[in-house]
């Protein structure tokens, strides 16, 4: 696969292969991370049933911690790929280096933060007696790596923006390929238990971390990181950029949050552990979906800045239909796959009878609406590239009040279990909304960027 595109240049239908198909495979391997600690957890004698409902509690508080890398790298990415389609390398460089400094401040003040409440954190979001020593173990280990963990995502992001989607993916299948070899010996070799995972992950991320920053740093990048100066104006700016991303990923977590609260306290001390650690696998397989259906969209990001930036509205327009169209096919074939094969995925979690026939119930259930999600998804990307933040902000905003709504009041008419259900729900109703403002705001973004003869030739989406 080649290691650089140009994005101005290249055929717009293999650039969005070229970019986003490594992309995706990088943010399937690095669904890993979670997956196969999570997977080896449930495998831990005597008490794999109890740590990973404990580990489950924690997915959600940790997949919120890094979501604030994304502030800097999708509210940097597409303001560094407009000013390299307008020629401004300066400027480019400019946001690169500041980005890396909110990566590191950010890192600081949110290790401490969560250092501080990790316990009360657990015990609001789902935590019982008999998982929170598990879950406060993980927790610990984890948020050490903080500064890891939000680097090697957020400078990633820049190595695809300048069109090394190679060199993204193997930042990623790095810390994954590390992380999968140090579990089991972590784990069960070492007898470390959820420690174990907790210390592989946070040495898989180091190792991510680095290579990223080694890669960024060579001359043969085409804007190379640099320290260079602070400029509050350009931080202002990728907040502003980066602010409906970071909540569309940080309020990803705080709904899972919810769904556990909810779950525990509505399934009491009866049923609320086991609906915990069916969770905790469903989520498992969800983000087999959602993870690499975003790397589909966030790899082309670039490219639809890049060809905004340079006035060029014919190549964004034919982005966005590839980009849509690899994220329907990519939906449509784990549909299949889930009413085939998710009873084995299942199986690598839990040896449960009994948890393994809920959770493929509830895995079949919870992606019902599978097939509206690449809607969801170009909507509130495309428009964050397109620089249409408040769109983006309010798509995904509607998708998770529509979401967590359910989710508090149907388990109040229904079995705790029903629950599940507002995830088919959301994912139509958002859909639906959203196809419907994209199509109606992203034609006069265009016309306001492209040049006059893309206007005349194509003036549609």
């Amino acid at each position: 696969m080649r290691q650089k595109n140009d994005l101005g240049r290249d055929p717009v239908g293999s650039l969005v292969l070229r970019l986003a198909v490594p992309t995706m495979l990088a943010q399937f391997i690095n669904v890993l991370y979670s997956i196969v600690d999570r997977m080896f957890i449930g495998h831990i004698p005597l008490v794999g049933d109890l740590a990973l409902a404990g580990v489950g509690v924690c997915g959600p508080i940790v997949t919120l911690l890094s979501s604030f890398s994304y502030l800097a790298c999708l509210g940097g990415g597409p303001l560094f790929s407009m000013k390299l389609g307008a020629g401004d390398r300066e400027g480019a460089c400019a946001i690169l280096s500041n980005c890396l400094r909110m990566l590191l401040g950010m890192a600081a003040g949110l290790a401490l933060l969560f250092f501080l409440l990790r316990k009360n954190l657990l015990w609001w979001f789902g935590a019982s007696a008999d998982t929170f020593p598990f879950a406060l173990t993980y927790m610990t280990i984890y948020i050490l790596g903080t500064a890891f963990a939000l680097m090697a995502t957020g400078l990633n992001n820049f190595l695809i923006c300048q069109g090394r989607s190679g060199l993204g993916m193997a930042t990623v299948v790095l810390g994954a390929v590390l992380n999968i070899c140090l579990d089991p010996l972590f784990i069960f070799v070492l007898g470390m238990g959820v420690a174990g995972a907790a210390w592989a992950t946070l040495l898989s991320q180091a190792a991510s971390c680095a290579f990223a920053l080694i890669a960024l740093t060579r001359p043969f990048m085409p804007i190379p990181l640099r320290w260079g100066r602070f400029d509050f104006s350009i931080c202002r700016k990728v907040i502003a950029f980066g602010m409906a991303p970071f909540l569309t990923y940080s309020l990803d977590s705080v709904i899972l949050i919810v769904l556990n609260t909810v779950l525990q306290r509505r399934g009491g001390p009866v049923e609320g552990d086991a609906l915990l650690t069916c969770c905790s696998i469903v989520q498992s397989y969800m983000l087999l979906i959602a993870m690499p259906m975003s790397g589909i969209t966030l790899g082309c990001q670039g490219l639809i800045s890049f060809n905004l930036g340079a006035g060029d509205g014919g190549r964004v327009k034919k982005a966005l239909r590839g980009v849509f169209s690899l994220c329907l096919a990519f939906a449509a074939v784990m549909l299949v796959f889930t009413h085939l094969a998710s009873p084995l995925f299942v199986r690598l979690f839990t040896k449960s009878e009994y948890l393994m026939g809920r959770s493929v119930t509830l895995i079949k259930i919870y992606t019902a609406g599978l097939l509206f999600l690449p809607v969801q998804w170009v909507a509130v990307d495309g428009s964050t590239a397109l620089g249409q933040t408040r769109l983006a902000l309010f798509c995904s905003l509607l998708r998770k009040t529509i979401f967590v709504s359910n989710v508090v009041l149907l388990p109040f008419f229904f079995p705790a279990a029903s629950a599940f259900c507002a995830e088919p729900l959301c994912d139509v109703i958002a859909a639906c909304v959203s196809a419907a403002l994209f199509l109606r705001f992203t034609p006069q973004t265009l016309a306001a960027h492209c040049r006059p003869v893309d206007r005349l030739a194509d003036p549609g989406i």
